[in-house]
């Protein structure tokens, strides 16, 4: 079974739990936490997956590390997947419960890269609009990118809006290469 089935059933397993003990937001909180954690100490990924390291092990360095900022329901979360042998799935597991939460709650994460940077109010209506198509809540992250000379692109899911002048002129100029404006 590959790693991201797997990591997702065992999210959704914690997902079940976290709502069964009226948890689910500071579990959300812990797998943030958690994710940021192993994002910014490659070392302690490289620990995880290391399947020479005994579990024992690790799960001391998990318990020292995050024994005493989490939830008790996430700590021991931690320890079964560990004591199961499947430390090396954990970041993905937390990654993907992440993921669940926002379907869960109807979260919806969306991109816009714009020439310059956009003003709030330019901000604020994106959202309202994206939150209005996906009828959900809408996290909007926004990234600057100069070679799409004005516009943007908005992404949201599998769908994206490109409205820049760079790719305006990239089309422009296949449709002059094949011909078909005279």
């Amino acid at each position: 079974m590959s790693e991201i089935k797997v990591a997702s059933r065992y999210a959704k397993s914690l997902i079940d739990l976290a709502l069964e003990q009226n948890a689910l937001e500071e579990i959300k909180t812990d797998m943030q936490f958690f994710v940021q954690t192993l994002k910014a100490n490659t070392q302690l990924q490289a620990v995880l997956k290391n399947p020479i390291i005994p579990l024992g092990k690790k799960n001391a360095i998990t318990t020292a590390i995050f024994a005493a900022k989490v939830h008790k329901t996430t700590q021991a979360f931690l320890k079964i997947v560990i004591d199961k042998g499947r430390a090396d799935i954990i970041y993905g597991t937390a990654k993907e419960f992440l993921n669940q939460y926002n379907s869960y709650k109807q979260i919806f994460k969306a991109k816009v890269t714009s020439a310059t940077a956009l003003t709030q109010a330019s901000i604020d209506k994106i959202t309202a609009v994206v939150k209005a198509a996906v009828k959900g809540d809408v996290v909007l992250s926004t990234y600057v990118d100069a070679s799409l000379i004005g516009g943007f692109i908005l992404t949201v899911g599998d769908k994206q809006v490109d409205t820049s002048i760079a790719s305006s002129l990239a089309k422009l100029k296949k449709e002059f290469a094949q011909g078909i404006i005279a």
